[in-house]
């Protein structure tokens, strides 16, 4: 079975429930196409036992609820622990780590929202709100009204022209393979000018500019395991 047998089941048989669980499997699972289950449900919301609005409103919850699943994937891992992460890698500095906030800070809310739009990019968005702790209740608006607006284009083409849909199919799966080229561009080039980098520093004889924050925290790793072992002598002598 197909992707798109299995999404016309599913919802032929939970209806709005199963639009709200596809889309949000959409966003947990970028390979399942958004420009693919939407049109479906606008052709099932144009059957006789479904309604435009209710299947427009189970989308968007769909996509709020897993965006909210990967915002708490963020939140877990923290700003803090992600500057540890940051720190310990062989080519990314805190300098790019505090770049990074600077963005999310600046351009953050326009991230979350315009990010709806984009195959793909529309999931991971969610990590880093939650990694530098976007307030849920902005998240969460941010989202639905992009989600709103992306969802509506899509269910609104299946809700008019029915079975003959998959007409505008092969541009979307045209604009989806430009996009993911461009993220893989994007992500080469930035790897490249890491590396680049990297290397122009040995060249130079510079020193690791995190240097000082690796031996801060093996510093402090030294001290908790002395402090444990403390407390485990400590204990045995009570004994």
């Amino acid at each position: 079975m197909n992707i798109v047998d299995w999404a016309v089941e599913t919802m032929d048989s939970l209806g709005a429930l199963g639009v709200l669980l596809l889309i949000f499997l959409e966003n947990v699972f970028p390979p399942i196409p958004s420009e693919v289950i939407l049109p479906l449900a606008g052709v099932t919301a144009a059957g006789p036992n479904n309604s435009y609005w209710v299947m427009l409103l189970a989308s968007v919850a769909g996509s709020v609820l897993g965006a909210w699943l990967l915002y708490g994937i963020g939140r877990a891992l923290g700003p803090e622990r992600l500057r540890r992460i940051v720190i310990r890698l062989p080519l990314v500095h805190v300098g790019d780590y505090d770049k990074s906030v600077d963005f999310m800070d600046r351009h953050g809310h326009k991230a979350i929202f315009f990010g709806r739009f984009v195959p793909g990019v529309r999931s991971l968005i969610s990590i880093p709100a939650g990694l530098y702790a976007m307030p849920i209740g902005t998240f969460t608006l941010l989202t639905a009204a992009g989600s709103a607006v992306w969802n509506t284009i899509f269910l609104t083409i299946g809700f008019y022209m029915g079975s003959n849909w998959t007409v505008i199919e092969p541009y979307t799966d045209v604009f989806s393979n430009v996009v993911y080229a461009i993220i893989v561009l994007v992500v080469l080039v930035v790897l490249v000018r890491l590396i680049l980098r990297e290397r122009k520093r040995r060249a130079l004889g510079l020193p690791d500019p995190d240097q000082a924050y690796v031996d801060e925290l093996d510093a402090e790793g030294s001290a908790d395991g002395a402090s444990g072992t403390h407390s485990a002598d400590e204990r045995g002598g009570e004994r």
